[in-house]
């Protein structure tokens, strides 16, 4: 590779052309280097090089289960940029920088990335707020030392009381021989600092309270990050599923991503006013799967709609089969909430225009969600096979909450009318 950095700048475009943000991001941000870890004899010879991208500490081990997706799609871009010039082998790998801090064992700072986070005293107060609202026990199925000793190195930290060395020992006497602190001591101790400390380690500390060995109880996982979220997002952050450990998930921190983000909160306030509760678990699924699983998040939009336009039927008293599709739904709901404006008549200028960006609205969440029995998984693929992409499932989910959206506010404004209306009047 004669130049890096100019293969890198052209990687970088491409992946901005393409709507890959997060690894164009990467690629821009990431100190690289390039070295040659093989040869292949076959077909004349090979060499075979491995270009090294250093991520922060802290970065490395929040992207996870996506580092090998992110190093694919640089190494893809790669071999369209080399592939003209030369026949040797590119592969893309990202490294742990490595840390220099000299303090580092004593805990009292974060490194990487956490400095640079910021996330206001009161958002953190509102969460733990919450948490002693609901009574919930931040170490979970765990005790206080054994949690904490999976964040801390809590025979590196002082003790608060002169009889015992470090904090395992004085969290253990007070906690558990004395039991004289209150369950919630953790959120004032100065050794944790998490109202005015560093945010990673409050956000470290939350995806902790709801990891499987902490809290096993999957849906009390689920509630308390719907908790931690609805105040997280005021501040451009969110807590997410990260992977799946025997079946339950594990929660990492990431900054919001907008769109997606809104429009989620926006769906779960629509299921709100509904009072559709059968609509949380499609919201939840949904959220969880945009980045992860695309093809999924796509059905799960189709199934959100339908589930929108079955709640409000049901609440207008109009009846409807197991058997009629999305489409014969949105019709039903069209006629009963007479989303042409009232006043304006079929051959008024502007009507029909109404009609189909409804039309449309549906169909692309119903078209998208049959491209998923296209790409899903349980077929064989050939190696050029490509599966849907986290741009499509955004694609989805905001044109099912723009409907969802469109037609739970034309249904307030109905209800609102009707009862307005003498009795016996109909709107």
């Amino acid at each position: 590779m004669d130049s890096l950095e100019q293969t890198l700048a052209t990687v970088h475009e491409l992946l901005k052309a393409e709507h890959l943000d997060e690894a164009a991001a990467l690629v821009r941000t990431c100190p690289a280097t390039v070295e040659q870890v093989g040869y292949d004899n076959w077909n004349g010879g090979t060499d075979i090089y491995e270009v090294r991208l250093e991520l922060p500490p802290s970065d490395f081990a929040r992207l996870a289960a996506r580092r090998s997706q992110i190093e694919e799609q640089i190494a893809a871009r790669v071999k369209t940029v080399l592939e003209p010039e030369t026949q040797d082998w590119y592969s893309v790998r990202f490294v742990p920088a490595k840390a220099s801090r000299p303090d580092w064992r004593s805990g009292g700072q974060d490194g990487g990335v956490g400095n640079d986070i910021t996330l206001p005293r009161q958002v953190r107060q509102n969460i733990i707020d919450g948490l002693k609202l609901e009574s919930v026990a931040w170490f979970g199925t765990l005790d206080d030392v054994e949690f904490l000793s999976r964040l801390y190195e809590l025979k590196s930290m002082p003790s608060h009381d002169s009889r015992y060395k470090d904090a395992a020992g004085d969290i253990w006497q007070h906690r558990f021989n004395n039991d004289d602190w209150d369950s919630d001591w953790v959120y004032t101790d100065s050794r944790f600092n998490l109202l005015d400390g560093p945010a990673a380690a409050f956000l470290r500390f939350l995806c902790e309270t709801v990891h499987p060995v902490v809290r096993p109880n999957r849906d009390e996982a689920i509630k308390l990050v719907r908790h931690f979220n609805d105040q997280l997002r005021h501040a451009g952050w969110e807590i997410v599923e990260e992977e799946l450990i025997a079946g339950r998930p594990r929660f990492s921190y990431r900054p919001l991503r907008n769109t997606t983000a809104r429009a989620v909160l926006r769906a779960r306030t629509v299921a709100d006013a509904l009072d559709a509760g059968w609509m949380a678990k499609e919201i939840e699924r949904l959220e969880q799967a945009v980045d992860r699983d695309p093809a999924l998040a796509i059905g799960t939009a189709k199934e959100l709609v339908e589930s929108c336009c079955k709640s409000l039927l049901n609440k207008r008293g109009v009846a409807f089969t197991k058997s009629e599709d999305l489409g014969e739904l949105t019709k039903k709901v069209t006629k009963e909430l007479q989303l042409v404006p009232e006043g304006i008549t079929d051959e008024t200028k502007g009507a029909e225009n109404i009609r189909l960006i409804l039309r449309n609205l549906t169909q692309l969440t119903n078209n998208l969600a049959q491209l998923r029995g296209l790409y899903g998984t349980g077929h064989g693929r050939d190696g050029q096979h490509r599966g849907l992409q986290p741009r499509h499932a955004r694609l989805a989910v905001a044109s099912a909450v723009a409907f969802i959206d469109f037609v739970a506010e034309t249904y307030a404004q109905r209800e609102s009318v009707r009862s307005a209306e003498p009795k016996g009047q109909a709107v």
